[in-house]
């Protein structure tokens, strides 16, 4: 099998000859650049340009000599796009170390600390000195609420936020012209290619308004105003179904996976009832997910942080594919017990390897043995990619990124 077919095979729920491996497919399956500093130091590499394409995580472009060494099988559809040396400026990380951002990315030093903003000037996030990441500082319906909201110019505050105003390469392309740059970028992609190519597209329904009214408003919002929570979905599925119908015209040829985005679940369970999802979230998670299906060859993964096995059962019936990051340390998460009960039904794309405890702290003999204890659980019969449990952060010590994908690779 090449790349793409080992990792649909594995997405259909069948056995592929190895085990499907993604590094850096999506913004929630790559590794901080200063970390991945240290990474191609530690593998004798030649030296390149350390290009961070996700400016709010500080999450750097992969490149193919990397993932060639890990035999990695997903790319993101990004990585057709800033191929030209001119598309980045120069920048520093945190620690010191040189790189490169995209040139469209809008900073600002003020004292020691770094600002991110729109082109017009309205401020996104703050990186004080010290700290590893961009924080939200604006919340631009904080102060109106929800209550009384008519939800008139939700289109326009949308890019307001620190995650969807800052996007990362490819998304700063307009896909209003079906045959233009956006698809030109991805068809590039996928014809020198033969890895699985994810298109990440966000359809947030959860977590956009979080951004927009502050998180702790919106949950109180699901309490006080159903009616505003439901009609709220209701717009934000309006603005993405149409969006969506015109950046599928122009990538949906060369993707291979839709990549949606709601992280619905804490350490201890998910964050609202089953029945709250259901009410709030599930028809139209249905009507993105499915529709998505019927203009492109594609499937559905969606990003879900923390503790969601409740919601599983739903979101299945919703139209979902596969899940990400799998994160094992929550309660309800036990990677046995999610391949027993719905190994049948959806792929498993993450859980590979322990990130909050094993990958930044054990050994390298602790990393490998972990690793091959995940992947025996969860890749007999297909239904599962291998993937770290989220972003491998800048903490982690390169011996230990060694250890898991060579114990990846060899299971």
């Amino acid at each position: 099998m090449n790349s793409r077919e080992r990792v649909l095979t594995a997405l259909n729920r069948k056995q592929p000859d190895k085990v499907a491996v993604d590094f850096s497919g999506h913004r929630s399956s790559g590794i901080a650049a200063i970390a991945y500093a240290r990474l191609r130091r530690h593998l004798g590499l030649l030296e390149r340009p350390i290009r961070v394409y996700d400016m709010v995580q500080q999450l750097a472009i992969v490149d193919e000599d990397v993932l060639d060494l890990f035999g990695v099988d997903v790319v993101e559809m990004g990585r057709g796009f800033l191929t030209e040396d001119r598309q980045w400026k120069d920048w520093v990380l945190p620690d010191g170390t040189p790189c490169q951002v995209p040139y469209y990315i809008n900073l600002e030093k003020r004292g020691e600390d770094w600002y991110l903003l729109t082109d017009s000037g309205f401020e996104l996030g703050v990186q004080k000195k010290g700290v590893l990441y961009f924080e939200q500082t604006a919340w631009p319906l904080a102060e109106r609420g929800i209550a009384d909201d008519d939800f008139s110019d939700l289109e326009e505050v949308l890019g307001r936020t620190i995650w969807s105003g800052t996007p990362h390469p490819g998304a700063h392309i307009s896909p209003d012209d079906p045959e233009g740059e956006l698809a030109l970028g991805a068809r590039r992609l996928r014809d020198r290619t033969d890895r699985a190519i994810v298109g990440l597209f966000g359809g947030n329904l959860f977590e956009l308004p979080q951004w927009l009214y502050r998180m702790d408003n919106y949950l109180m919002y699901m309490g006080l105003y159903p009616k505003q929570v439901i009609r709220l979905s209701e717009a934000l599925c309006a603005i993405y179904m149409k969006n969506m119908e015109k950046w599928l015209a122009a990538v949906g040829p060369y993707i291979d996976v839709i990549l949606f985005g709601d992280d619905l679940g804490g350490q201890n369970g998910p964050l609202m009832s089953p029945e709250m999802y259901r009410r709030y979230y599930k028809p139209y998670h249905q009507r993105m997910w499915m529709r998505a299906k019927e203009l492109a060859d594609v499937k559905v993964q969606l990003h879900c942080c923390g503790g969601v096995r409740q919601l599983l059962p739903d979101l299945i019936d919703a139209g979902l594919d596969a899940i990400n990051p799998v994160q094992i340390t929550c309660k309800g998460m036990d990677a046995a017990g999610l391949k027993r009960d719905f190994g049948e039904q959806m792929t498993f794309w993450g859980g590979g390897c322990d990130t909050r405890e094993v990958l930044g702290n054990g050994t390298p003999a602790q990393v490998r043995e972990h690793v091959k204890r995940q992947v025996e659980i969860l890749a007999p019969g297909g239904g599962f990619v291998f993937q770290q449990v989220h972003n491998i952060l800048a903490n982690v010590p390169p011996e230990n990124i060694v250890a898991m994908f060579n114990a990846a690779t060899e299971a």
